[in-house]
């Protein structure tokens, strides 16, 4: 296997399930749906897959070749799916709480 498949197995492997989520975050919920609500939903699903993939090549440097051939990649996998979520989940807090302000100051 080459080292760029190696080193992004994980993302190959993950993107199909990204793009489920993904699709839920961008189309949930439907209102209100501006410009700046797409930019934010456009910014936090790139940083979101950006950290993915940073942390999934920092687990491959720091992984300890000690425990067998496929722990790089089951530490790598495992953390970067984590940071993922985490991103993801920030990403839906920060914007329920704006929503939520946006929505008040209408009614």
């Amino acid at each position: 296997m080459s080292r760029f498949v190696e080193l992004n197995l994980a993302l190959i492997l993950f993107l199909p399930w990204f793009a489920i989520l993904g699709a839920l975050f961008w189309l949930y919920p439907r209102r209100p749906r501006n410009p700046a609500r797409q930019l934010f939903d456009a910014v936090s699903l790139a940083v979101s897959v950006c950290a993915f993939v940073l942390t999934v090549h920092w687990a491959h440097l720091h992984a300890g070749r000690g425990h067998g051939a496929m722990w790089p990649q089951i530490l790598a996998t495992s953390l970067g799916y984590g940071v993922f979520l985490l991103v993801l989940a920030i990403a839906c807090a920060v914007r329920w709480r704006w929503l939520r302000g946006v929505v008040d100051h209408r009614e």
